[in-house]
């Protein structure tokens, strides 16, 4: 008899659900997870189609809350919304209703908020857990439906690890049963089950970029921007295949290294420039280097054999520029002077985020910057923090910690 009512009446609780939610100008079936930094894919890229780029200029800010001093981005898998922030010297991981914005659990440990403050890496979602890692090295696994911890590391004490300068900042990127973190000179492997090590590389310093995961010859490897180097690795042994040295002040290769094929390209700001490389073996041959590209720490795009990215300090601002470099040669096609900030796309639409919280989105074309909408102000205050693309709308980020959700069906 209970089993009949529940049937019964399922329909009907369906149907208002879906009412409610047309309603609110929600389609949860439309939605694409995005469930780790830069993506379902790991390239800044959404595939949804369900949204209209012009309804910008009249945009609505569906929910809006505070999530504490940061940088992290967001993740969200099944309409759980996962970020990191930092108060009074406590990092906070959040769980919240990517629907309407409500919180859903919290987790709360000590950690300094340090020079540039609060969290820089993003929550990382596979299956039933998510994994966070603070400025400070504190690695932790969740249950994703309640945030009970499973297990937590302290990196830094465990493997004889320091943190970069400003702090741990690349992501947890899964790979089968791994955790690989850009940690030590090129990286470490921990076990996404136990935390237990699977391989670690030499003691010391790593850069700030989150491991590329890819295809060589059959075999899965890890390219990760390093202190001094670019180094690319084995992903199931560790062992480190081949390197190419690539030094900055203050040693801040922070921008992801972009893999394309059996190329490599990497980025660094203060005179480093940029280059293309290619996979050969042992040795990296180098196709083109130049200066075209000077990216401090936001990460490319790359559609259709063209790079986009921000060149530029982020201590200049306004005088940043959105640039288009051809892949094979590294000629500037063209630049658009926008700001500092960061970049994504939705298919062949680039969204940019400037530090000064004006949205623009624009074609993804090498033949012009073409604008199709923008907006200023939807936040106040630094915005370093890339935009995600989820259910048709874009989730923008301070660093005080304002989180808003846009609407762009109309």
């Amino acid at each position: 008899m209970q089993s009949k009512y529940i049937v019964s009446v399922f329909p009907i609780f369906l149907c208002t659900l879906i009412l409610w939610l047309g309603r609110a100008g929600i389609t949860i079936s439309e939605a694409a997870d995005w469930p780790c930094w830069r993506g379902p894919n790991g390239d800044g890229i959404s595939t949804e189609s369900d949204w209209n780029p012009e309804s910008l200029n009249e945009h609505r800010i569906v929910w809006k809350t505070s999530v504490g001093t940061g940088y992290s981005s967001v993740t969200i898998k099944a309409q759980h919304l996962y970020t990191m922030g930092n108060k009074n010297n406590v990092d906070t991981v959040y769980c919240l209703d990517a629907v309407t914005g409500n919180e859903i659990w919290h987790y709360s440990y000590p950690c300094r908020q340090g020079q540039y403050p609060g969290p820089r890496a993003t929550p990382t979602i596979d299956g039933k857990y998510v994994y966070t890692l603070s400025r400070d090295g504190y690695l932790f696994c969740f249950n994703a439906e309640n945030g009970k911890v499973r297990w937590k590391k302290n990196i830094t004490s465990k493997f004889n690890v320091r943190p970069p300068t400003w702090g741990f900042a690349g992501s947890p990127v899964v790979e089968d049963d791994m955790l690989i973190i850009n940690a030590g000179v090129w990286g470490i492997a921990l076990n996404k089950n136990t935390g237990k090590k699977v391989w670690t590389s030499k003691p010391g310093t790593g850069g700030y970029a989150t491991p590329v995961i890819y295809d060589y010859k059959g075999n899965r490897c890890a390219a990760i921007f390093g202190e001094k180097a670019l180094y690319t690795v084995d992903v199931e042994t560790g062992k480190l295949l081949w390197s190419y040295p690539w030094r900055t002040d203050h040693d801040a290769n922070a921008a992801d290294p972009l893999v394309v094929g059996n190329r490599v390209f990497i980025s660094s700001n203060y005179g480093s420039g940029c280059a293309l490389l290619e996979m050969t073996g042992k040795e990296p041959k180098v196709l083109w280097k130049n200066r075209s590209m000077n990216s401090h720490f936001s990460s490319f795009i790359y559609l259709d054999g063209y790079i986009y990215g921000i060149d530029g300090h982020a201590a200049n601002n306004s005088r940043n520029v959105l640039r288009c470099l051809d892949i094979k040669t590294g000629e500037v096609m063209w630049g658009k002077t926008l700001g500092f900030g960061s970049l994504i796309a939705v298919n062949d639409k680039l969204i940019l985020l400037n530090y000064r919280g004006d949205l623009f989105i624009a074609k993804a074309s090498p033949a012009s910057y073409q604008e199709v909408s923008r907006v200023r102000g939807v936040l106040t205050r630094t915005c370093w923090t890339p935009p995600v693309f989820w259910n048709g709308g874009i989730i923008c980020r301070n660093l005080r910690g304002d989180l808003i959700y846009i609407d762009l069906k109309k």
